[in-house]
């Protein structure tokens, strides 16, 4: 591999540009894709939560995070496994595939059983458990739908788990701008069409993977092949339980120890970090699938690895930049909010995207672990960072409320990251890209002081933003995270 003292030559990453020109292409087509339905379903959800008040709402986010963690257990890291090893091995799929399917069903039998256990034992009233119960059966759909969207990132059919992708938020979109339009918004109605959508989608997700696999595939559990695949799959799970508990555990707990309506004003900002992640959430299974399949190839490891990180991060820079800047004016639609609630959004949407920044830099180091069968030891980071931030928010939420939630989260993401990258030099092959990570840092510098000129300047978002864009791009250039040499590799690569 590739040392930390003699990177590769920009000519030597061109070449490899070249090689996996398809991969990027679908790259490029799943965050396009994605980014036409994002904002739709931003607007509307922010529409929800303005009619329905932050109280209420804070309720329904605090719920829906509770079914997020424990539907860690529903999975067992079972949709990550299979796209590992259908990226590895062409014949899992024939010989697994029958034992995973009604092995996924009982364990979803199992997940909402112990869901419900803990809404009770956390004190929700029987209002609220059924909602619970509604939002975890429409958890439990939609982890089926990006089950069956692992076979098809296993086979590298990016491009069609793109347009799977958008199937399933633009379905979403569709049913709950249905009820905004007909005014007939409330907590039941809202988490009744959600169950709904994701039924239609997961049933649609079905159709899709069975034309692509020549029929349907009937189950059959094999009790011995089941036991394996537990086995095979569980260090996956348990980082997909501590990424759940690292990501929603704040929700529960804002909710619980300085109440709802904190919840709700912490919901509002977390909606719109929520987006901006959704770029890292659909660009890195690809590359995990990727890093799998290179998995015996070190050379081209650590090329991906250095085409991943500037794909992850420089894209958000620029987006947290504007939101550093001009953070308060996404919050135009919240017209029965006080100024002081606008405030505490903006705060916390400004820490949260700092946040957004720290997972932009290092997250692919993550998924670089993970990939290259690393679980163990990444497990154990989270679990470090989950107790960190459980303790901060213990003693910081009763006081502080969301604002000390967002900055709780964003020290915790410093102190996991550094680990990731710890772990990545002392326990792989593959070097760190330090001074790839310094012009990440530079650019970062260097376009928050250009948007801050602009803004004492014009003191106009909007051309603000235009014009930040276009020096953005000049920016990628001068800091040489974008080369000519590997624009010219794509436009003439085969």
């Amino acid at each position: 591999p590739t040392s930390s003292r003699h990177p590769a030559s920009s000519h030597l990453l061109a070449f490899y540009f070249c090689r996996i020109k398809r991969f990027l292409g679908s790259l490029s087509l799943a965050v396009v894709l994605n980014l036409a339905v994002k904002p739709g379903w931003i607007l509307l959800e922010n529409l929800v939560q303005d009619r329905l008040g932050h109280a209420a709402f804070g309720t329904f986010t605090a719920l829906s995070a509770l079914a997020l963690v424990v539907a860690a257990v529903s999975d067992v890291g079972l949709t990550q496994h299979l796209t590992r090893r259908v990226a590895a091995d062409s014949e899992f799929l024939s010989e697994h595939l029958p034992t995973l399917l009604p092995l996924k069903g009982w364990l979803s039998g199992v997940f909402l059983a112990l869901m419900l256990g803990i809404g009770w034992a956390l004190g929700y009233d029987a209002r609220a458990l059924g909602w619970l119960a509604l939002i975890g059966l429409t958890m439990l759909l939609t982890q089926y739908a990006q089950f069956l969207r692992g076979v098809v990132q296993g086979q590298q059919r990016f491009g069609l788990d793109a347009g799977l992708s958008v199937v399933e938020k633009g379905g979403l979109l569709v049913a709950v701008g249905a009820l905004l339009l007909v005014n007939q918004a409330s907590m039941t109605r809202y988490i009744s069409t959600r169950l709904a959508a994701a039924a239609v989608v997961c049933g649609v997700f079905s159709v899709v993977v069975a034309r692509l696999l020549g029929g349907w595939v009937w189950p059959r559990l094999n009790r011995s092949g089941a036991r394996g695949l537990l086995r095979e799959s569980l260090a996956l799970a348990l980082i997909t339980l501590l990424y759940g508990l690292n990501e929603r555990i704040d929700a529960v707990m804002i909710e619980r120890l300085a109440g709802p309506r904190e919840a709700g004003l912490y919901a509002g900002a977390y909606r719109w970090t929520d987006a901006a992640m959704m770029y890292l959430w659909t660009v890195l299974p690809l590359f995990f699938a990727r890093f799998a399949h290179a998995a015996a190839a070190a050379a081209d490891r650590a090329a991906l690895l250095r085409v991943g990180q500037r794909v992850a991060a420089a894209p958000l820079l620029l987006v947290v930049v504007g939101v550093l800047m001009r953070g308060d004016v996404l919050f135009w639609q919240f017209a029965n909010s006080t100024p002081a609630e606008l405030s505490r959004m903006t705060w916390c949407l400004r820490l949260l995207f700092l946040n957004v920044l720290v997972h932009g830099f290092f997250a692919v180091y993550s998924t670089l672990l993970t990939s290259t069968y690393l679980e163990r030891p990444v497990a154990r980071l989270v679990a470090v960072s989950i107790g960190l931030n459980v303790l901060l928010n213990l003693w910081l939420l009763p006081r502080g409320g969301a604002v000390a939630a967002a900055a709780n989260t964003l020290v915790c993401a410093v102190a996991v990251s550094g680990g990731y990258v710890w772990l990545v030099a002392r326990r792989t092959p593959t070097a760190v890209p330090w001074a790839l990570l310094a012009r990440l840092a530079v650019a970062f510098g260097l376009a928050l002081g250009a948007w801050f000129v602009l803004k004492v300047w014009l003191d106009n978002w909007l051309i603000e933003s235009v014009l930040m864009t276009g020096m953005f791009v000049v920016i990628l250039f001068l800091t040489g995270l974008v080369t000519r040499a590997e624009l010219r590799a794509l436009r003439t690569a085969a």
